[in-house]
C-alpha cells in the first residue's frame, strides 16, 4: 500500500481570502478540493482550502497493494475499475497525467457468469445487463427454464407501468420480465453490484435506466434493441479503451489517488479527524471546525464529504434534523479476499472474467472476479488472482470470522467452483465495516430533503447520495466544490 504524503498545519492567509474546509479525504472529498482550487485559478480568484481526513492515509475505500515478489500482483482492495459510460474519473485521470495508463477490461472474455446448479455458466450473447437482444443465444442458455424466458419475452407486450414514481428494483423485474428472470439473473448481477436487496433497492436511484427504457420504448427488450442500432448506426473504429465497458489504471485504481494528493493545494490534515463542527450564520466564518488535536479552524463553507453516520454526529448540535436523516441512511459492511495460484491450479477455468451468484444457489460468497483476466498487468505470467465477495445483505455472517477464517472460506469456495487445487501463493483481506450505502426506495428524495435541510454553505459530497462508485464520487466532489466557490464568492462580492 502506498502511503501518501500529508501536509500538516495550516498557511498563513489573509484573513479576507475565503475559506473551504473540505471534511474526508476519500475520491469524492480530494476531488473537491482538486477542482475548488482549479475553478478559482480559472476565476482569477484566491481561496484557501484545507482538507481534514481521519485516518493516516488520502483514497477512503481506494486501496491498491503491490504484493509478491517484485510488486508483481497489483491487489485492489476496494473498486477495481470505473464504469466507462461514467466520464468524470476518465477525464480526472487524464487531467492528472494518466491518460497513457489507462486501460480497458480486456476483450476477451469480456462476459461475466452467473452460477447455476453449482456451475458457472456465461450470460447469453448480446445481453445488455440483464436483458437479451439475440434471440438464439438467449433461446439456448440454460441459465433460464423454458417458461422463464417464454416470461421474459412478455416484456414486448407489457404496457409500461403508468406512475412515475420511484419502484424496488424487485419490482420492476418482477414486473417487465417475471420471478425467474428476478432470481437468476437480476438479483445477483443488478442487486449484487450494490450489495444490496432487491425488494428495497431504488430502481430511480440505482438502474433509472430502466425506467427510461420503459418509459420510451415500451419495455426493456425494444429499449436495448434500440440502443443497439443507435450504436451500429455510429459504429465507427475504437480504440479498445473506448470499446471496453470498465477502465482502470496500469497501476491499479490507487494511481489515481496517488497522483491527485500531490496536485492538491492549501492544506491537508491527516490522521486528525472533526470532533466538532459550529455553525454561526452571523459570524464572518460561518463554521467553526474543531479538531482532534485541538486546533480549531474557521471556514465560510463546508464540503462534507465524510460517511453519512460522521457527518450525522457534526451537524447534529445545530440541526438535528438533517442528523436523523443522515442517521436513516442505511449501510452494511463487505470484505473482499484475494488469492492467487498458478494457472494450473484452476481445473475449471471461467468463459468470462467473474461469476455472480444467485441467493438461491446458497453459497458462502456473492460473487468473484479472475482480476487478471479482467485486467491486464494483474498477475505474472503463469499466475492467476482471483478475489471473492463476501457480506452486504446476502452473506453478512461471513464477516464474523477472522482473516484466517474468510482465507478458509473463500478458498473452498474456489474449489468447488472453479476447481482449484493446492495453496494459494498470497492471500489478503481487505474489510469494509459499515461502508457500503443501500439506496432504498424513495432515496433520492430523501437526498433532495437532506440537500435541502443543509444550512447555507454546507454542502453533501460522497457515495452515501448520488452515486456509488468513482466517476459518481469523482462527480459530487466537483459540483459541491462549484456550490461552495459560487455562495463564498457571492458573498465576497457584497
Amino acid at each position: 500500500m502506498t502511503e501518501l504524503p500529508a501536509r500538516q498545519g495550516l498557511d498563513a492567509t489573509s484573513q479576507d481570502t475565503p475559506h473551504i474546509a473540505i471534511v474526508g479525504g476519500g475520491i469524492a472529498g480530494m476531488s473537491a478540493a482538486y477542482y475548488l482550487q482549479r475553478a478559482a485559478h480559472a476565476a482569477g480568484l484566491e481561496v484557501r482550502t484545507t482538507l481534514i481526513e481521519r485516518d493516516v492515509r488520502l483514497g477512503g475505500k481506494i486501496v491498491t497493494e503491490r504484493l509478491g515478489e517484485g510488486g508483481q500482483f497489483v491487489v485492489e482492495g476496494g473498486p477495481d475499475s470505473f464504469v466507462a459510460q461514467k466520464p468524470w474519473a476518465v477525464e480526472l485521470a487524464r487531467e492528472l497525467g494518466l491518460g497513457d495508463e489507462l486501460i480497458g477490461s480486456n476483450p476477451l472474455p469480456r462476459t461475466t457468469c452467473v452460477l447455476h446448479r453449482g456451475r458457472p455458466h456465461p450470460l447469453p450473447e448480446g445481453t445488455q445487463l440483464i436483458v437479451p437482444t439475440r434471440l438464439l443465444p438467449f433461446a439456448r442458455t440454460p441459465l433460464l427454464s423454458p417458461l422463464g424466458k417464454l416470461r421474459v419475452a412478455l416484456d414486448l407486450v407489457i404496457p409500461p407501468r403508468a406512475a412515475d414514481g420511484d419502484e424496488s428494483l424487485a419490482e420492476f423485474i418482477r414486473r417487465r420480465m417475471g420471478a425467474e428472470a428476478l432470481d437468476r439473473l437480476a438479483e445477483p448481477l443488478l442487486a449484487g453490484i450494490h450489495n444490496a436487496d432487491c425488494e428495497r433497492q431504488s430502481l430511480l436511484a440505482t438502474f433509472p435506466r430502466f425506467r427510461d427504457m420503459e418509459r420510451r420504448h415500451g419495455g426493456l427488450i425494444r429499449g436495448a434493441l434500440a440502443a443497439r442500432r443507435e450504436r451500429e448506426r455510429r459504429s465507427s473504429p475504437q480504440s479498445p479503451l473506448a470499446a471496453a465497458p470498465f477502465v482502470t489504471l496500469r497501476g491499479g485504481v490507487g494511481a489515481l489517488v496517488e497522483a491527485l494528493a500531490p496536485r492538491l493545494e492549501g492544506d491537508v490534515i491527516t490522521g486528525c479527524g472533526v470532533r466538532r463542527l459550529e455553525h454561526d450564520p452571523t459570524a464572518a466564518r460561518a463554521y467553526r471546525l474543531h479538531l482532534d488535536d485541538g486546533r480549531a479552524i474557521e471556514a465560510d463553507a463546508v464540503v462534507m464529504a465524510a460517511p453519512a453516520s460522521v457527518a450525522a454526529g457534526l451537524v447534529a448540535p445545530f440541526q438535528p434534523e438533517l442528523a436523523a436523516a443522515l442517521r436513516a441512511i442505511r449501510f452494511v459492511s463487505t470484505a473482499t479476499i484475494s488469492l492467487a495460484y498458478p494457472r494450473e491450479a484452476i481445473r475449471r477455468p471461467l468463459d468470462g472474467y467473474g461469476v455472480v451468484i444467485p441467493r438461491r444457489e446458497r453459497r458462502r460468497i456473492n460473487a468473484l472476479t479472475v482480476s487478471s483476466d479482467k485486467f491486464r498487468h494483474r498477475a505474472p505470467e503463469g499466475y492467476a488472482l482471483v478475489r471473492a465477495f463476501v457480506g452486504g445483505s446476502r452473506t453478512p455472517e461471513a464477516l464474523e470470522l477472522d482473516d484466517e477464517g474468510l482465507v478458509a472460506l473463500a478458498r473452498d469456495e474456489l474449489r468447488q467452483i472453479l476447481g482449484v487445487e493446492g495453496e494459494p501463493v498470497l492471500a489478503r483481506v481487505y474489510r469494509w465495516l459499515n461502508a457500503n450505502p443501500q439506496y432504498e426506495v424513495g432515496h433520492l428524495e430523501r437526498v433532495d430533503r437532506l440537500e435541502a435541510l443543509c444550512p447555507p454553505g454546507l454542502h453533501l459530497a460522497g457515495c452515501a447520495y448520488r452515486g456509488v462508485g468513482i466517476p459518481d464520487c469523482v462527480r459530487q466532489g466537483r459540483e459541491a466544490a462549484e456550490r461552495a466557490l459560487a455562495l463564498v464568492m457571492g458573498r465576497a462580492a457584497v
